[in-house]
Protein backbone atom coordinates (compact mmCIF):
# COMPACT_ATOMS: atom_id res chain seq x y z
CA UNK A 1 0.00 0.00 0.00
CA UNK A 2 2.88 2.56 0.67
CA UNK A 3 4.76 2.53 -2.39
CA UNK A 4 2.20 5.30 -4.32
CA UNK A 5 1.60 7.21 -0.60
CA UNK A 6 4.39 8.18 1.12
CA UNK A 7 3.54 11.32 1.67
CA UNK A 8 0.72 10.40 2.88
CA UNK A 9 0.42 10.99 6.73
CA UNK A 10 0.02 8.01 9.22
CA UNK A 11 -0.34 7.55 12.85
CA UNK A 12 2.35 5.78 14.33
CA UNK A 13 1.29 4.47 17.39
CA UNK A 14 3.95 2.89 20.22
CA UNK A 15 2.99 0.29 22.79
CA UNK A 16 5.08 1.01 26.13
CA UNK A 17 3.46 -1.89 28.43
CA UNK A 18 2.99 -6.06 27.51
CA UNK A 19 -1.12 -4.79 28.02
CA UNK A 20 -1.12 -2.19 25.77
CA UNK A 21 0.95 -4.64 22.99
CA UNK A 22 -1.78 -6.96 23.31
CA UNK A 23 -4.32 -4.45 22.76
CA UNK A 24 -2.75 -3.20 19.88
CA UNK A 25 -2.48 -6.70 18.73
CA UNK A 26 -5.90 -6.62 18.89
CA UNK A 27 -6.28 -3.36 17.13
CA UNK A 28 -4.07 -4.93 14.10
CA UNK A 29 -6.59 -7.96 14.14
CA UNK A 30 -9.72 -6.27 13.99
CA UNK A 31 -9.04 -3.29 12.01
CA UNK A 32 -6.25 -4.73 9.58
CA UNK A 33 -7.52 -2.12 6.65
CA UNK A 34 -6.33 0.81 8.69
CA UNK A 35 -3.32 -0.85 9.36
CA UNK A 36 -0.43 0.79 7.02
CA UNK A 37 2.89 -1.34 8.87
CA UNK A 38 3.16 -3.72 12.06
CA UNK A 39 6.21 -3.43 13.79
CA UNK A 40 5.43 -5.76 16.84
CA UNK A 41 5.35 -2.97 19.43
CA UNK A 42 4.47 -0.51 17.21
CA UNK A 43 1.66 0.18 14.26
CA UNK A 44 1.07 2.92 11.37
CA UNK A 45 -2.54 3.68 11.29
CA UNK A 46 -3.70 5.51 8.35
CA UNK A 47 -4.29 8.98 9.62
CA UNK A 48 -8.08 8.88 8.89
CA UNK A 49 -10.94 9.46 11.48
CA UNK A 50 -10.96 5.97 12.06
CA UNK A 51 -7.51 5.50 12.63
CA UNK A 52 -7.00 8.47 15.45
CA UNK A 53 -10.44 7.44 17.20
CA UNK A 54 -8.37 3.97 17.46
CA UNK A 55 -4.82 5.37 18.40
CA UNK A 56 -7.02 7.33 20.97
CA UNK A 57 -9.09 4.82 22.82
CA UNK A 58 -5.42 2.84 22.76
CA UNK A 59 -4.14 5.56 24.86
CA UNK A 60 -7.77 6.18 26.81
CA UNK A 61 -7.06 2.53 27.77
CA UNK A 62 -3.63 2.71 28.76
CA UNK A 63 -2.68 5.81 29.86
CA UNK A 64 0.85 6.71 29.89
CA UNK A 65 1.69 3.10 28.25
CA UNK A 66 0.73 4.34 24.64
CA UNK A 67 2.68 6.98 22.23
CA UNK A 68 0.94 8.62 19.10
CA UNK A 69 2.93 10.80 16.81
CA UNK A 70 1.44 11.82 13.30
CA UNK A 71 4.10 11.32 10.80
CA UNK A 72 4.76 10.19 7.12
CA UNK A 73 6.17 7.48 5.10
CA UNK A 74 9.77 7.76 4.11
CA UNK A 75 10.81 7.44 0.03
CA UNK A 76 14.27 7.59 -0.23
CA UNK A 77 14.08 8.35 -4.08
CA UNK A 78 11.66 10.93 -3.56
CA UNK A 79 13.15 12.71 -0.76
CA UNK A 80 17.10 11.85 -0.55
CA UNK A 81 19.95 13.20 -2.70
CA UNK A 82 21.23 10.34 -4.74
CA UNK A 83 24.92 11.03 -3.91
CA UNK A 84 23.55 10.92 -0.29
CA UNK A 85 21.60 6.88 -0.90
CA UNK A 86 25.13 5.85 -2.88
CA UNK A 87 27.22 6.79 0.20
CA UNK A 88 25.20 4.77 2.17
CA UNK A 89 25.35 1.77 -0.21
CA UNK A 90 28.85 2.06 -0.26
CA UNK A 91 29.66 2.13 3.78
CA UNK A 92 27.38 -0.80 4.21
CA UNK A 93 29.69 -2.92 1.16
CA UNK A 94 33.08 -1.42 3.34
CA UNK A 95 35.58 -3.99 3.69
CA UNK A 96 35.73 -4.15 7.22
CA UNK A 97 33.35 -3.26 9.74
CA UNK A 98 36.23 -1.07 11.13
CA UNK A 99 36.72 1.21 8.70
CA UNK A 100 35.30 4.60 9.70
CA UNK A 101 32.81 6.71 7.32
CA UNK A 102 34.72 9.28 6.62
CA UNK A 103 37.12 7.27 4.37
CA UNK A 104 34.64 5.30 3.01
CA UNK A 105 32.99 9.36 2.31
CA UNK A 106 35.61 9.81 0.24
CA UNK A 107 34.44 7.12 -2.55
CA UNK A 108 30.98 7.97 -2.69
CA UNK A 109 31.04 11.57 -1.93
CA UNK A 110 28.43 13.71 -0.16
CA UNK A 111 27.42 13.78 2.60
CA UNK A 112 30.45 15.97 3.33
CA UNK A 113 30.88 19.40 5.16
CA UNK A 114 30.19 22.28 3.03
CA UNK A 115 32.37 24.73 1.66
CA UNK A 116 32.89 26.61 5.20
CA UNK A 117 33.87 23.31 6.80
CA UNK A 118 30.43 23.08 8.63
CA UNK A 119 28.54 19.48 8.46
CA UNK A 120 25.33 19.90 6.23
CA UNK A 121 22.04 19.23 7.60
CA UNK A 122 19.57 17.31 6.30
CA UNK A 123 15.95 18.72 7.42
CA UNK A 124 12.70 16.79 6.55
CA UNK A 125 9.90 19.58 5.35
CA UNK A 126 6.55 18.70 5.82
CA UNK A 127 6.22 17.23 2.11
CA UNK A 128 8.53 14.38 3.11
CA UNK A 129 11.09 16.56 0.80
CA UNK A 130 14.56 16.99 2.31
CA UNK A 131 15.78 20.47 2.54
CA UNK A 132 19.76 20.46 2.77
CA UNK A 133 21.55 23.12 4.53
CA UNK A 134 24.30 23.71 7.22
CA UNK A 135 24.41 23.65 10.92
Amino acid sequence: MYGDACNTPVLLVVAYSAAARNSLRNVRRRYEDCVVRWFGRAALLEATELGAFLALRLRGKHPGDVGIERTQLFNEFESVPEPVREAAVAYEQRDSDSVPLRRVRGRAGPPRAGGDGRQRAMRLRADGTIREGSR
